[in-house]
């Protein structure tokens, strides 16, 4: 599996239909029967748009945590490879010449001796010392949870995707039903006269 390559296996449990607990939306096969007694749809016209809004703000977090955790594989995967470089200069006891970047656009020459630990950024101002086989284990873990947190949340935005266009079908099916019953309404208000 390559760097960015979603896991195929991933797949909610049985019974499941999302990771995210997205609520499945109610497709209205019979309008007449769905709506009888009803005088208009309008009700239930905002409680779909009601839906359908909360539909669009899953989609909108669920795209943003794609896009987090795309950025966040390549750092991983580059992370990974300067371990790999370490681990390869630490074994000949040479010295490892890099460029830091200092901030934008500037950059510092160095000269790393041979080492066995490195510093991992793990975030919230938060950085650790590992061993080099720990950190690069524990890389390997983030990437492949990243992975499979990816697959997830494309596993969810297809569902999603579904959800919404049942609930848009479903309003335009209401929306005509209550356009006919108004017509057949006018219309016998001018028959009688």
């Amino acid at each position: 599996m390559s760097s960015l390559e979603l896991d195929p296996t991933v797949k909610p449990e049985a019974g499941q239909l999302s990771f995210s607990g997205i609520p499945e939306a109610q497709f209205v096969e019979d309008v007449d029967a769905y709506m009888k007694g009803e005088e208009s749809a309008e009700e239930n016209l905002k409680v779909l748009d009601e839906k359908h809004q909360k539909y669009k703000f899953m989609e909108t977090n669920l795209l943003s945590r794609r896009r987090r955790l795309k950025n966040q594989i390549p750092d991983i995967v580059s992370s990974l490879a300067m371990i790999d470089q370490l681990k390869a200069k630490a074994s000949k006891s040479e010295d490892t010449e890099s460029q830091f970047l200092l901030s934008d656009q500037v950059y510092a020459k160095a000269v790393i001796p041979p080492t066995d630990k490195v510093c991992l950024w793990l975030g919230a101002n938060v950085m650790l010392e590992y061993s080099l086989e720990d950190a690069q284990e524990l890389l390997k873990s983030n990437k492949e949870t990243a992975l499979k947190n990816l697959s997830q949340i494309a596993f969810d935005l297809d569902f999603l995707r579904d959800q919404m266009t049942i609930t848009e079908v479903t309003m335009a099916r209401l929306y005509n039903w209550d356009v006919r019953r108004r017509q057949q309404g006018n219309s016998e208000g001018t028959a009688k006269k």
